[in-house]
């Protein structure tokens, strides 16, 4: 989808179409409902599909309207493995959803730059969920009914056919409440936070250029790499599990958003210096007083970061990373420039610490963070 929609090599669209001489005439039961059936992937392939696979890559490009490189584009970014010109790879169902992204396109709602990168978010985002839900399946069928592995697996094929509906409901319904969520803050914090990150800066940082103000966090849990090591798949599986499940519910109390989990350490952000404090406290309490967890170093600082790809970059990052490398277990670090965003609130107690030099930064005043007044974020 690099080049342009309606290009030279665009096979015509006639032969797919659902009239006419050259339609493919779709099978009876691969447009009927393929009812849940036991006993193999096939048939829970058909179920999720929505038929049987029978038509070509090429056959599919043509009746979306694109050339096969387009096709590929989008394919790619969907996450698809490759096809070659013989395999029967896709089904009906697979030649409707796909024509979305290109109509889009073509009524100039979305650029084809757009329309690729939104389509490798879903693919992205989708393909970690599934791995996800699939393995807190197999996780749970394990302990709660006495499986191996290898068992859960095998019996978790005969389960899927009745969580397909109830799934994709959770999953459209989460995704219009993150809309509407991402929205608000678009339309009614943008600006403010960008006058508040102004506060304590004199326009010359290395953030400066950055379009969004946020607060920038990491959590590190202590020891973990040691950890790991004296602990068999299943116990350090519920470990991670335990942390990741913390670290969301605080998170998401304190009005932040979890970027993303990399092993042993969380990134999230939040759309205020207090914000940003309070879920950073919180984190290192619960942590220290967690008896499965050890505690964990946790940073945070106030600045401006570029959103791509679901992810920030940007000098802010850095600097909350290398915080998070220099602070002790249990502690909570900021820079000075956040500490002066905080100064003032009495909901936190800010003790300026020896400098440090910190690659990348040079010589930095790293300054500790703890509770004053209030009660901080409660968990119900």
């Amino acid at each position: 989808m690099d080049e342009p929609i309606e290009d030279s090599d665009v096979e015509s669209a006639e032969d797919l179409s659902d009239e006419g001489p050259g339609a493919l005439a779709a099978p009876a039961a691969a447009l009927a409902p393929v009812p849940a059936r036991r006993g193999s992937s096939k048939d829970l392939e058909l179920l999720l599909l929505g038929g049987d696979r029978t038509l070509k890559r090429r056959e599919v490009a043509s009746a979306v309207g694109l050339s096969l490189y387009s096709a590929r584009k989008l394919w790619r970014a969907l996450g698809m493995p490759n096809f070659t010109d013989d395999d029967l790879a896709f089904t009906r169902t697979d030649l409707e959803h796909l024509k979305v992204m290109p109509a889009l396109v073509r009524e100039g709602v979305l650029t084809e730059e757009a329309a690729i990168s939104v389509t490798r978010a879903i693919g992205q985002m989708t393909d970690r969920m599934v791995v996800w839900q699939v393995e807190a399946l197999v996780e749970d069928m394990i302990s709660s009914e006495g499986m191996t592995d290898a068992e859960a697996r095998v019996a978790l094929l005969d389960r899927i056919p009745t969580l397909i509906e109830p799934l994709e409901e959770m999953l459209v319904y989460s995704w219009r409440r993150q809309l509407t969520a991402g929205v608000q803050r678009l339309a009614l914090r943008a600006r403010e936070g960008l006058e508040s990150s102004a506060e304590g800066r004199d326009g010359t940082e290395d953030d400066a250029p950055l379009p969004l103000a946020r607060a920038v966090g990491f959590a590190d849990l202590v020891s973990y790499t040691s950890l790991s090591r004296r602990m068999n798949e299943r116990t350090l599986a519920q470990l991670v599990q335990r942390f990741e499940n913390r670290c969301s519910e605080i998170i998401t109390v304190g009005g932040g958003r979890l970027v993303k989990t990399i092993g042993d350490e969380v990134l999230y952000i939040a759309e205020t210096p207090a914000a940003g404090a309070q879920i950073s406290l919180a984190l290192a309490k619960e942590f220290a007083d967690d008896e499965i967890l050890p505690e964990c170093r946790v940073a945070m600082v106030w600045g401006r970061v570029l959103s791509r790809l679901g992810d920030i970059y940007g000098p802010t990052v850095n600097l909350a990373a290398r915080l998070t490398s220099i602070a002790d277990p249990g502690q909570v670090l900021v820079d000075d420039i956040t500490a002066k965003a905080l100064a003032g609130d009495e909901r936190f107690v800010l003790e300026p610490q020896e400098p440090e030099m910190v690659r990348g930064f040079g010589e930095i005043h790293p300054v500790s963070l703890s509770h004053g007044a209030g009660p901080g974020i409660v968990l119900d």
